[in-house]
């Protein structure tokens, strides 16, 4: 609200205040300054008894009342602003701030689409059900304020209650569709429920078999249950669906790698990469492939590269573990130790509870 308050400094020497008006406005902004909200706002509601034409006098009182907490009190005073000088910016502003808080949304939203005010905007229209509008807006004021919390949090809100609309369309207008069946097998899937979510995904294909994204999904049902034969098949039936498909290629070489076929993982790893370069994921699993291959030089080249794109990861952390196996193995026992180091620190910051993967020393 500071720029509001200077506007309003800029308006006060402006306008032809009587003197006593005048000394009551700059003893509100004074307090208004030093927090003293009380004061502040006996000293504009004064002003606005002075000189009822003085508008930002009215602006002030509800900005006061606002930095005070008492949103409601803010309103009629605002309300009175616009009214009197419609194209009040100020005014406009904090009517929309004041209204959306107390929960009036929908009387908030044209005063905040005058100010072009998109974060405030985004969430009156996530509570008005605009949720198109709401992610449109929200993603706007993300790009203006990069990775603020309430940005990402309210943009995040906005874009799954969008999803679950049109979900909730889909399974309603076309119950036995195998998009609906796809979606009751991810709904599943989300809630673990992976016989349900097994049940689904199969009738899906059973309905429409050329359907690629489902085979993928259902492979990381059976993966998740450690089903590594069942799951390759159906990473294999995605990847002959959508060879372009990196996810696909990555998931299908964890998968071989699960089963120890370390050659063919390498493979598809490798075609994974390719489509996609640098995937940390990829990349761990790519140097896991060649290290059980035989290929030191190369598993040293994946995971040093990882541990360029990640430093703090579970993933860093396996990947400095690998290296500490193959500097070990060569000799190197000072880098050797350093690796491993690195592995027991990053073990303990993220979870000093968590057993580790098979081959590594217990904590």
């Amino acid at each position: 609200m500071t720029r509001i308050l200077i506007l309003l400094l800029l308006s006060v020497a402006s306008y032809a205040l009587s003197p006593e008006a005048a000394q009551h406005m700059q003893a509100g902004i004074a307090a208004d300054k030093q927090h003293q909200f009380d004061v502040a706002i006996t000293e504009f509601r004064r002003v606005t008894e002075l000189d009822p034409d003085f508008v930002d006098g009215f602006i002030s009182l509800g900005q006061a009342y606002m930095e005070k907490h008492d949103f409601g009190a803010a309103i009629a005073p605002l309300k009175h602003a616009v009214e009197a000088k419609p194209d009040s910016a100020p005014a406009h502003q904090l009517l929309g701030y004041a209204l959306l808080i107390e929960g009036y949304a929908a009387q908030a939203i044209p005063h905040l689409e005058r100010v072009k005010e998109k974060s405030a905007l985004g969430i009156a229209q996530i509570q008005t059900g605009q949720l198109s509008e709401a992610v449109v807006n929200l993603q706007a004021a993300l790009a203006d304020h990069p990775n603020d919390p309430d940005i990402l949090y309210y943009l995040g809100r906005a874009s799954g209650l969008l999803s679950k609309q049109s979900i909730d369309t889909l399974l309603a207008a076309y119950p036995d569709s195998p998009r609906a069946h796809q979606a009751m097998g991810e709904n599943y899937f989300v809630l673990r429920q992976m016989p349900d979510a097994e049940m689904e995904y199969r009738e899906a294909l059973r309905l429409r078999p050329d359907v690629p994204e489902v085979h993928l999904e259902l492979g990381e049902v059976y993966a998740g249950a450690f089903q590594w034969v069942k799951a390759e098949e159906e990473f294999r039936a995605q990847c002959k669906l959508q060879p372009g498909n990196a996810e696909a290629a990555y998931r299908l070489g964890a998968a071989l790698l699960e089963q120890g076929k370390a050659h063919e993982a390498r493979a598809e790893l490798i075609r994974a990469d390719k489509l996609m370069p640098d995937m940390p994921e990829t990349l761990y699993s790519m140097g896991k492939a060649a290290s059980l291959e035989g290929d030191t030089s190369a598993a040293e080249k994946d995971w040093s590269k990882l541990l360029t794109i990640e430093k703090e990861s579970p993933l860093a952390a396996q990947a400095h573990f690998g290296l500490a196996s193959l500097y070990r193995k060569q000799g190197k026992t000072a880098a050797a130790q350093h690796e491993l180091q690195e592995f027991q620190r990053l073990q303990s910051n993220s979870n000093p509870h968590q057993a580790p993967e098979k081959g590594e020393p217990p904590h």
